[in-house]
């Protein structure tokens, strides 16, 4: 069976978390990601993530590079640049996750490889991007909640700044970075040109503040947090206490409201002008909140779901990650796949969420570093043995001569 990145070739520059995040839906789909590991740093610093790690091997690292195949180059050795130029010139993309002015000191860019490969793609996912007066700065995850604000919205009123439970500026990343490079490369296609794509944490961060950022931007407004994680303007719309537990409720539709009062046997407030649509609710939102959170705290959660769920109303229950990943959902929709480790055993992840045709039934475990070293160089890149003595000895993988050919 196709995948549908069976022809595209990325040269994968990438460590830790958002690079290889972007890249690892991309393999997943078919692209042959080909890791570049410093041998200099003793490769991707993912590495060595605990828990769960021993000496190369992490299950932090085999979730981000599942499907992708390992080459150690030192990019800042003549000789490991030979290597690299020449996997430019039969790839279709150059990608990387590094601070924003190391692409350009390692000439990594457009400019810099147009005359290797006049089509290539270069995309750059860094903390602050290429250009700007922090172009320069390393950044991180946590750092981008701070900076852009989401840390002020995060949690309950009143309490310290808090971030979300998932590194999620890292996955908007590179989730960001493999949609530019997509897009870069269509065009290239289309064009026989390539092109600079140059994504950034901080943008995107920034980005997904949305019509939060354009209520203040446009009207002045300051967004806060709200009580029991609340949307910001919808009501009833957040987390609510049951009799043993926590759900959700969402209702972005005034139907739902109706059927909601309906099941808790409120519909006498229906017609209640405090409650008519959205405005009147967000404006007596205290006394709405007040109502239906008594009557939610009388019922056990699993009970309320049920009925709740047979009455077409948003819900759902404020899982644990155990309780999460046992959804039945998944199963339906094989989307926990599995790959075979020989220091972990069975590897079992998360499936990409991006479906195009047919899923891929087989996967394989995060390379070793410099696993497919042989492979690369002799099969992709038609080094020779000698060849390939001759580039170890100038230092171009950081390793002797007899681990590479």
């Amino acid at each position: 069976m196709t995948r549908p990145l069976e022809d595209v070739r990325i040269i994968a520059v990438e460590q830790y978390g958002a690079g290889p995040w972007g890249s690892v839906h991309l393999a997943d789909l078919g692209a042959d990601v080909i890791k570049i590991e410093d041998p200099r740093t003793n490769g991707d610093v993912g590495r060595y993530v605990p828990p769960f790690q021993e000496g190369e091997d992490s299950l932090f690292f085999e979730a981000l590079n599942r499907n992708k195949r390992s080459l150690s180059l030192d990019l800042t050795t003549d000789a490991g640049r030979e290597v690299f130029e020449r996997l430019v010139a039969c790839s279709d993309a150059v990608y990387s996750n590094l601070r924003g002015d190391v692409p350009g000191r390692l000439e990594l860019t457009y400019d810099d490889l147009k005359d290797v490969n006049p089509a290539i793609v270069c995309c750059s996912l860094s903390a602050f991007g290429m250009t700007g007066p922090r172009a320069s700065e390393p950044g991180y995850d946590y750092v981008m909640q701070g900076l852009t604000g989401w840390m002020s919205l995060t949690g309950e009123p009143g309490g310290p700044p808090q971030k979300t439970g998932l590194s999620l500026v890292d996955f908007a990343g590179g989730y960001v970075a493999a949609l530019a490079l997509m897009a870069g490369l269509h065009a290239a296609r289309r064009d026989g040109v390539g092109m600079d794509c140059d994504v950034s944490l901080y943008e995107t961060a920034l980005s997904m503040l949305n019509y939060q950022a354009t209520w203040h931007l446009t009207s002045g407004h300051i967004p806060t947090r709200t009580r029991h994680s609340a949307h910001p303007s919808l009501v009833p719309f957040q987390n609510f206490e049951t009799a043993d537990g926590w759900i959700v409720v969402a209702c972005p539709k005034d139907k739902f409201f109706r059927r909601l009062l309906s099941v808790l046997k409120l519909g006498h407030l229906v017609d209640d002008a405090r409650f008519t649509d959205f405005e009147t609710r967000r404006t007596n939102k205290d006394a709405i909140l007040e109502i239906l959170e008594a009557a939610l705290q009388q019922r056990r959660t699993s009970e309320i779901l049920l009925e709740l769920a047979a009455a077409g109303v948003p819900c759902a229950p404020v899982n644990d990650v155990p309780e999460a990943v046992r959804d039945a959902q998944i199963d339906a929709r094989q989307g926990i796949i599995e790959t075979e480790h020989p220091r972990f055993g069975t590897v079992r992840s998360i499936a990409t969420p991006v479906r195009v045709g047919a899923a891929q039934s087989t996967h394989k475990r995060a390379p070793r570093r410099g696993e497919n070293a042989a492979e690369i160089l002799h099969d992709l890149l038609q080094y020779d043995a000698a060849d390939v003595l001759n580039l170890s000895k100038s230092g171009a993988f950081g390793a002797p001569a007899e681990q590479m050919a």
